[in-house]
């Protein structure tokens, strides 16, 4: 069982920074006794930048109508096999594929693309679309949530990635994303994932003006979940970006290195039923990372050969798989290549 509710706060209130990375550190000690970091190879590939939810934490979206929306993309078919056989070619073993929210783009387009990977690339894995997408498809199918997921699964979805969860506290949620799914419904789709035998993430995106209640309120959510299904593989936090994006607009000051290792600390204190907990570098940079490793993470993600996302924000942090081992050694671990599922593939 993980700390209670009450020591939680009580961590994010504490000034021992050091203190908590060490409680943290014994936590990943005891589920990774074998002192090995993971890290993927894997491509993110967004294969539509239109979006119909306008989140005002976000630099990467355009709208479907008025002046920005000639700025708009959704790639064919031949592009994304393109982007994969790259990937393949490179050592990866997987894609990360999420997009904007696009009507037009209903489940027929999504069977038809998987379906094209799969025949193509049968050994590539399919860990897509978040719940903010797979809650549209099935509106704008006018299919059910689970009929929605078991097709894509048909077709060669493999994976979901936690992507949509931001804060799981409704307050924060509308007032940061006021058109994006509520807490209840990005639980629902990855409930019915796990229910119908599939492994998905668990993500959390901090720093929007939400309370330190707040976050604990998104690690009870997650740490529910797990306990009645088993099916998270990792939980993934990282920061907020607001450079060009409407929310950091207003004012809002990047989270801080110390803030992000004391988030990545108390989660892996609070989420202890769930084995994987992933330091970023995407937003933090490549030092913090290492000491994240410190601080309760036993991976450290994927080398990512595309990223659009954060990358619009304005952090273009980037790394090669060389660098990250090199990084995982100086913190005295060794580095692993793992599968999406977070099994080993070889050992460095």
């Amino acid at each position: 069982m993980g700390i209670t509710r009450e020591q939680a706060l009580e961590y994010f209130r504490s000034d021992d920074l050091i203190g908590v990375g060490m409680e943290a550190d014994a936590v990943r000690r005891r589920l990774h006794p074998e002192n090995v970091v993971s890290y993927i190879i894997d491509r993110n590939i967004n294969y539509t930048n239109f979006c119909t939810e306008y989140c005002t934490f976000c630099a990467f979206y355009r709208p479907l109508k008025g002046a920005r929306s000639e700025e708009g993309y959704i790639l064919d078919f031949e592009t994304i096999y393109e982007k994969i056989a790259e990937t393949e070619a490179l050592g990866g073993t997987g894609v990360l594929m999420q997009g904007g929210i696009h009507p037009e783009l209903k489940i027929d387009w999504f069977e038809r693309l998987f379906r094209g990977i799969k025949e193509r690339f049968p050994r590539i894995w399919l860990h897509c679309l978040s719940a903010s997408e797979i809650l549209a498809i099935a509106e704008y199918s006018e299919l059910s949530l689970r009929e929605t997921i078991a097709r894509l699964r048909e077709a060669g979805l493999d994976s979901i990635p936690g992507g949509g969860a931001e804060i799981l506290d409704d307050e924060v949620r509308h007032r940061i994303a006021r058109l994006k799914c509520r807490t209840e419904d990005w639980v629902s789709v990855h409930r019915t994932a796990h229910e119908l035998g599939m492994r998905t993430t668990a993500t959390m995106m901090f720093g929007v003006g939400e309370t330190m209640e707040q976050r604990v309120n998104h690690f009870e959510v997650v740490r529910q979940l797990q306990e009645e299904t088993g099916g998270f593989t990792a939980f993934i936090p990282w920061s907020f970006q607001p450079n060009y994006t409407a929310l950091g607009g207003r004012g809002w000051d990047e989270a801080t290195s110390v803030e992000y290792l004391k988030v990545l600390a108390i989660s892996r204190l609070y989420l202890d039923n769930i084995l994987n907990v992933q330091a970023s570098w995407v937003t933090q940079g490549l030092k913090v990372l290492e000491l994240g490793l410190h601080f309760g993470g036993n991976d450290v993600g994927s080398v990512m050969l595309e990223e659009n996302v954060v990358k619009a924000a304005g952090t273009s942090n980037c790394t090669t798989e060389e660098e990250l081992r090199r990084i995982i050694r100086d913190a005295g671990f060794r580095p692993v290549q793992r599968d999406t599922l977070y099994t080993t593939l070889f050992l460095n």
